[in-house]
């Protein structure tokens, strides 16, 4: 059984390297420094899998269990797309049977590197020397905000739990990527009454193709209103404001869920010395031939998709050893 470590270090005996996140791309990144047996550890804020966890309770994943798989093992579920619970679990038995060495419940405050060149990772439960640093804190983080008036009431969701709290209600959904989709046809099914703010002409282009007919004729029947090329004004205790085409428009409302997508901590990111190049993703400064920041060595910023994770992980970890 796993227990969260009361891992002890001193400076003069920094780790191999340190992970800072413990999601499905950490937990990667551990489990090839533990096949390798370096002196590791995983820093992770929150719960094990993080991200996952603040999923939908009810959420099925559009990728394959295939897909979701690291460290060689194979992730069964009962059906060919996993949900949530069973990716939690799958997650959780990684960690058991690696026994891999995770602290959780403890946030990352600064990094600084010392005059030999080790990084001294300070949290709020200790400090932790680390010859190489892996950051995978992933982009499910930070909501990307309207900048509204009245965003900051509770009646305002970034991350959507489940269809039950909405039922009878009035309800806003802002987005028309899949995740907004989504939470607009359960809210509509358990008896919501539903309005899409759409900031496009239209349903984005890449909503999967099981999602797109059903959304569509919702609100071509006129069960789901739908705002296209609208954007929201302004939020209110008990009303929300839309500029739309033919101009202002005010809707009785009971709930605002703003599916308008995520974004890494930059100021996080940056607090720990990374830089980001000018443009609108702030894709990070890279040393294309090391794959890692060309202002600070020795860091990994490992963001990126699993499948990437799988074919470079034990290459990058070989490199750590100086192999």
């Amino acid at each position: 059984m796993f227990h969260d470590m009361q891992y002890t270090t001193s400076l003069d005996t920094p780790l191999d390297l340190l992970i800072i996140g413990g999601g499905p791309t950490g937990l990667a990144i551990a489990i090839e420094a533990e096949k390798a047996q370096l002196n590791y550890l995983v820093i992770e804020k929150g719960v094990l899998v993080n991200s996952i966890f603040r999923f939908p309770a009810n959420m099925t994943f559009f990728s394959t269990s295939l897909n979701l798989e690291i460290g060689g093992v194979p992730f069964i579920s009962h059906l060919d797309k996993p949900t949530r619970r069973e990716a939690l679990e799958y997650y959780r038995r990684l960690l058991e049977s690696y026994q891999l060495k995770v602290k959780l419940y403890e946030p990352v405050l600064v990094m600084e590197r010392n005059a030999e060149g080790v990084y001294e990772v300070k949290t709020t439960k200790g400090c932790y020397p680390a010859r190489h640093v892996a950051i995978a804190t992933g982009f499910y983080d930070i909501p990307r905000l309207m900048n509204v008036p009245g965003e900051d009431l509770p009646k305002v969701k970034h991350f959507y739990d489940e269809a039950h709290p909405y039922v009878g209600q009035r309800v806003l959904v802002v987005g028309a990527a899949n995740s907004a989709c989504d939470v607009a046809l359960e809210t509509y099914y358990k008896g919501a009454q539903v309005t899409m703010c759409i900031r496009e002409g239209g349903i984005y282009e890449k909503v999967k193709y099981w999602i797109r007919p059903n959304i569509e004729n919702r609100i071509k029947e006129g069960g789901i209103q739908a705002f296209f090329n609208s954007t929201v004004k302004e939020i209110r205790s008990q009303e929300v404001v839309l500029n739309t085409p033919d101009g202002e428009v005010m809707l009785e409302n009971d709930f605002v869920l703003a599916m308008t997508g995520y974004q890494p901590d930059f100021a996080f990111l940056e607090k720990l010395g990374i830089q980001f190049n000018g443009d609108e993703q702030r894709t990070p400064v890279m040393n294309p031939k090391l794959l890692n920041q060309t202002c600070r060595a020795f860091i990994w910023q490992a963001w990126c998709r699993l499948d990437w994770i799988r074919a470079s992980c034990s290459l990058r970890i070989r490199g750590i050893m100086g192999r």
